[in-house]
């Protein structure tokens, strides 16, 4: 009985240095500049750009499968910064109307307990059980949206993040005028 048992000890601790081996011997590294892509991004993992969540969209930015200017909830700050690192020309955004950062907001009086805008939260932000009422984890939603479609009685409304005035921008350009001071 205590042979067997060493013997399956001593087994147990060769194939462990086998596997330990293995593991840092042929470690696959990911690649630096997606993962800075992806810190860029701003993980709402909404899928506006067509891709299941922001890392998807990072790696195919770096193969060049997707344009820089895909990412809806990023808006043009996160593409000019994804075209600084990339050393890139900025482009026109794509067919998306830039929104202020929003958080969605359950009314609890109206929500029937359907559960269709927790399975359709990517970012797990919406909380609640059959047939009772769901709530927002305000730190965890991202604004993206994707639960109003499917929400049956439309209880479920955006309501936009107060903005810091740091944040503000006019939104037409002012083009400065040279004055040309004469000298007499």
């Amino acid at each position: 009985m205590l042979l067997s048992i060493m013997v399956l000890g001593g087994l147990a601790l060769i194939f462990g240095a086998i596997l330990g081996y293995a593991a840092v011997r042929f470690k696959v590294e990911g690649n630096p500049v997606v993962e800075r892509i992806n810190d860029i991004l701003p993980q709402s993992q909404c899928g506006r750009c067509g891709y299941l969540g922001c890392r998807p969209y990072a790696e195919a930015i770096l193969k060049g499968e997707a344009d820089i200017n895909l990412c809806a909830p990023g808006g043009e700050a996160t593409m000019l910064e994804l075209a600084k690192l990339l050393d890139r020309s900025p482009q026109q955004l794509v067919e998306v109307e830039e929104t202020p950062p929003s958080l969605a907001v359950i009314d609890e009086n109206l929500c029937i307990g359907c559960t269709l805008c927790v399975q359709a939260c990517p970012v797990d932000a919406i909380v609640g059980a059959v047939k009772l009422m769901h709530t927002v984890i305000a730190k965890q939603c991202t604004g993206c949206g994707l639960c109003l479609p499917p929400c049956p009685v439309d209880c479920i409304v955006m309501q936009p993040l107060p903005q810091p005035l740091s944040a503000w921008r006019h939104p037409y350009p002012i083009q400065m005028l040279k004055v040309e001071k004469k000298v007499a």
